[in-house]
Order: structure tokens, then C-alpha cells, then sequence
């Protein structure tokens, strides 16, 4: 659906790519082949930094590959924060929990003991989310997280999008673990919907999985023999040098 016009010319207006969750074929398509191509080199998993290749390849973005941010994967005005998940059946799964960035609550404000007033601790942390969800915004829009659950043998996936945005710290209470770990409940349904750990600031954020997500599957390639490559390079006695009486 196209955006409407609009009198207000001051307002940032970006053309997406595809809707929220609805990512076309052929973008899929291209997901799976890179997937395949990690495969076929060898290897056994599938890092962060591999679903942010694989994306901005699909797309014709460009992948910032930052460690702090909310800006992964960007494209004109767009951006995609990138997350991949491990389940052992990524078909079935309902939840998931998504590592999102450590904040800490003695840096940015003060919080020596996180656990001597754990409400005001919990909402520090949702204040340091909600303010990297400004910058994020600041410099594009719209802002979107990119899911994609893998299978242990990375030949299953599910993939799903979902709008980043800000949380209203008054709709969450905090209670702490046997872990000694905060976890954040919607003050109404009482369901977790945050955990964060002192010991390396790590904030998580639980997220449902939904019913149309993309579920695709991939086939193993022939792997690639050291043979093979040296045969492609072309490789020959004159690319070692033996370095003698040095």
C-alpha cells in the first residue's frame, strides 16, 4: 500500500521496500541462496554479523555491522535491526528471546546497585532502549526489527518482522530471578516481557512469534573440498615462497 500525500511537507515520508512482514519471494529466495553459500564454504552456524550480510545482499542494502545501535542493515531511509535466534524446531516455535544491546544503568545514570530500588533500575533500562529507538528514528524511518530463527543443522528457518519502538515504562513492574536477574512483567497480563542482567548489562526483549511468519527450508550443498578451491584459485608451487637463512 502506497503512503498517502500529505499537505505537511516537513514530514519524512520513505517508500518502503515491501510491507512490515510481508517480504517478497524473491528477497526470500536470495536469503536462502547466501544461507546456502555460508553451507557450501563450511560452515557450521550462523552468526549475527552472517544474517546482516545476508539480508543487506538481499535487499541492495547496506550493512553497517555495528555493535551498538539499533541500525543494522540499512536502505534509503529504511533500517532493519537483525536478529537471529537457534531453536531446534524453528516451525514450532511461539516465543523467542532477542539479545538487545547492553544497557547500563550505572553509566548512563547512576545506578551503582541495580538491585537497591529494582522499579527504578527497570525503568533506567527501558530509558536507555527508548533512547536508542530516538536515535534509530532520528535518521530513519521506518525502523524495523528482522527476525530469523534457525535449526541446529541451518537447513530450517523461520523469518518475521516486527516494528521497533519505544516501551512505556509504567506499563511493566520488575521483580528479580533466582538468577539475581531483573525481569520486566506487562503490569496487566502479568507476562514477561523483558530480562536483564547485571552481570553485563545484557538487555533481552521476549518476543511472540506470529502465525504468518515465513517458514522456508533450504538444501545441503556438496561441501567444498580443499581440492576444489585450490583447483579454482588455481593454485601451483610458485604461491609458497621458502624463505631460506632468515
Amino acid at each position: 500500500m502506497k503512503h498517502p500525500r500529505l499537505r505537511d511537507s516537513k514530514k519524512l515520508v520513505t517508500n518502503e521496500i515491501y510491507p512490515i512482514n510481508e517480504m517478497p519471494d524473491d528477497i526470500v529466495m536470495r536469503i536462502g541462496g547466501y544461507l546456502v553459500y555460508l553451507l557450501y564454504i563450511g560452515r557450521k552456524d550462523i552468526t549475527g554479523s552472517d544474517w546482516g550480510d545476508a539480508f543487506a545482499d538481499a535487499i541492495g542494502g547496506k550493512h553497517l555491522d555495528s555493535p551498538v545501535g539499533i541500525a543494522d542493515v540499512v536502505f534509503d531511509k529504511m533500517a532493519w535491526s537483525m536478529k537471529t535466534v537457534k531453536n531446534q524446531r524453528p516451525f514450532e516455535a511461539h516465543n523467542v528471546r532477542l539479545i538487545s544491546g547492553r544497557c547500563s544503568p550505572d553509566y548512563s545514570y547512576g545506578i551503582s546497585d541495580p538491585h537497591a530500588d529494582i522499579q527504578k533500575t527497570g525503568r533506567a533500562v527501558l530509558g536507555i532502549w527508548n533512547e536508542r529507538i530516538n536515535i534509530a528514528q532520528d535518521n530513519y524511518n521506518p525502523v524495523r526489527t528482522t527476525v530469523l530463527i534457525r535449526s541446529n543443522d541451518m537447513l530450517n528457518y523461520c523469518l518475521f518482522e516486527e516494528e521497533n519502538h519505544r516501551f512505556r515504562t509504567s506499563d511493566y513492574e520488575w521483580e528479580v530471578n533466582t538468577n539475581g536477574n531483573l525481569i520486566g512483567k506487562d503490569v496487566n497480563s502479568g507476562e514477561t516481557c523483558f530480562t536483564w542482567q547485571p552481570h553485563g548489562s545484557q538487555f533481552t526483549i521476549h518476543t511472540r512469534v506470529p502465525e504468518d511468519a515465513i517458514k522456508f527450508t533450504v538444501k545441503q550443498p556438496p561441501l567444498l573440498t580443499k581440492e576444489d578451491i585450490l583447483k579454482t584459485i588455481e593454485f601451483d608451487s610458485s604461491w609458497v615462497n621458502i624463505l631460506k637463512n632468515v
